[in-house]
């Protein structure tokens, strides 16, 4: 490989994953100030956005493991030239995400109070756990309206995505952002003649930001549809035959079932972190907001290297898939490391920002810290998944993924936390430490090849 060879992966992959990092970057730092507004009202508020928010999580990683599957079809089919095909996988994304859309919902409404109370079984200095339940509650319940425009949302922006075309989910993701600090100015603290509506007014302005980023990529997508050939006429058919969606969905259903159990484990292991005590979960919470702000590197960096890597598969081009793949997969290692000394430069600086408890914003400034080293690792490991997901072997990822998440990390947290005492950052520390192994594990299926795999030849 030649050096002009080796700058061209990076800049394609950078071409794909620069987009995705503004736009999460955007998000995620209006995420940043949405935490720090409501932060501003009390560690309740705090901490009940905190554990509603670990809900909205699990949903939203639903309805992205239920896009993944048919997003590897997709990108197989853009690869290969197969305009129908990308058409009828965008069909495809529609039903799958109705369908997780209405049964989320419905579970919210029928056991969000029994989900939430589950994160409220430890003790904390100085807060309220029924005022704590009221607020996420009441927070949940309003978010719950923003479900439908996220999920056409992810329909629109992961198939722009597959098709070479980040720009789009981009502007669509900045102007909800800017709609999204609108209205929490206004309706956090109650500016510019708004009522103070505290952690509702958060809810609120956050599903009006959804509805504003759903409008702005559906439209625009559409009033380009010259360049983004696969939606003309894409409403004319609206359903796709049982022989095309079967091994899409067989194929999809592992990753699915991975990435809502994987945040389903994230979340298991947050509540095995509250049984110590509410004040970890809120120093979580500080640890999270400013941690997910710089996370977006590397998941961006990983979308990308999947697509690239999956078109490859697609054009049947598999040693060079294989080469760039190892290339990007350590790029991406490299760059979290600055990613590390940045967040430990904020560590001791950040939590203080939140009306909290000395003991809360010393739980955030250990946590940011700790989660800090581990970065390089989180990257490389996001990177090495997606490749392994995009040849389509979505049993292995499956098993490499969430069954470890649940059959080891989950049940070691909660041994540690329910049955030793072992402090808290001791335990953390572990937590994060186990991803070495999945780095590992990953690693040797790579060089085995066991994903190189063209779905649509």
């Amino acid at each position: 490989m030649t050096a002009e060879t080796n700058n061209s992966i990076y800049k394609r992959a950078l071409h794909l994953a620069v987009p995705m990092m503004i736009q999460n970057g955007i998000t995620n730092a209006v995420g940043l100030v949405d935490n720090l507004m409501v932060g501003s009202q009390g560690t309740e508020s705090m901490t009940a956005v905190s554990i509603a928010g670990q809900l909205i999580f699990v949903f939203s990683l639903a309805v992205f493991g239920g896009l993944s599957g048919p997003g590897i079809y997709g990108a197989q089919y853009y690869g290969q030239g197969n305009e129908e095909g990308v058409k009828n996988v965008f069909r495809l994304k529609w039903i799958l995400t109705s369908a997780i859309t209405v049964i989320g919902i419905l579970i919210f409404i029928f056991f969000g109070e029994a989900l939430l109370l589950r994160y409220l079984q430890g003790e904390g200095a100085d807060i309220d756990a029924a005022l704590t339940l009221k607020l996420a509650k009441e927070y949940l319940g309003i978010m719950l309206i923003g479900l439908v425009p996220f999920g056409v949302t992810q329909i629109y922006a992961g198939s722009l995505r597959e098709t070479d075309e980040s720009v789009k989910p981009m502007v669509a993701g900045i102007c909800s952002v800017v709609m999204d600090i609108l209205f929490n100015y206004m309706l956090i603290g109650g500016h510019l003649g708004m009522p103070a509506l505290g952690v509702k007014g958060a809810a609120i302005a956050t599903v009006i930001a959804r509805f504003v980023e759903c409008a702005v990529i559906v439209i625009w997508a559409h009033k380009a549809r010259e360049k983004h050939t696969f939606l003309i006429g894409i409403y004319r058919k609206r359903t796709i035959s049982g022989e095309f969606a079967k091994p899409i969905i067989k194929k999809g259903l592992p990753i699915f079932l991975n990435e809502f159990l994987w945040a389903g484990g994230i979340a298991a292991i947050t509540q095995c972190f509250s049984i110590r005590s509410l004040s970890v979960v809120a120093g979580l919470n500080i640890s999270n907001a400013i941690c997910n702000l710089l996370n977006v590197v590397f998941i961006a960096m990983g979308n990308a290297v999947g697509i690239i890597t999956g078109q490859m598969l697609g054009a049947s081009q598999y040693e060079r898939a294989e080469k760039d793949s190892l290339k990007l997969m350590r790029f991406t290692g490299l760059m979290c490391v600055a990613l590390t000394g940045i967040l430990i430069a904020l560590s001791g600086v950040f939590p203080r920002f939140y009306d909290t408890t000395e003991e809360v914003r010393n739980y955030g400034k250990n946590f940011i810290f700790i989660t800090a080293c581990f970065f390089p690792v989180q990257g490389y490991l996001n990177a090495l998944y997606f490749t392994l997901r995009s040849g389509g072997k979505t049993l292995i990822t499956f098993l490499f993924d969430s069954v470890y998440t649940w059959v080891v990390c989950v049940s070691l947290m909660f041994i540690l936390c329910k049955f030793t005492t072992l402090p808290i950052l001791g335990v953390y520390i572990i937590s994060q430490s186990m991803d070495v192994l999945k780095v590992i594990i990953g690693y040797i299926l790579i060089k085995k090849k066991v994903w190189i795999t063209n779905l649509v030849a």
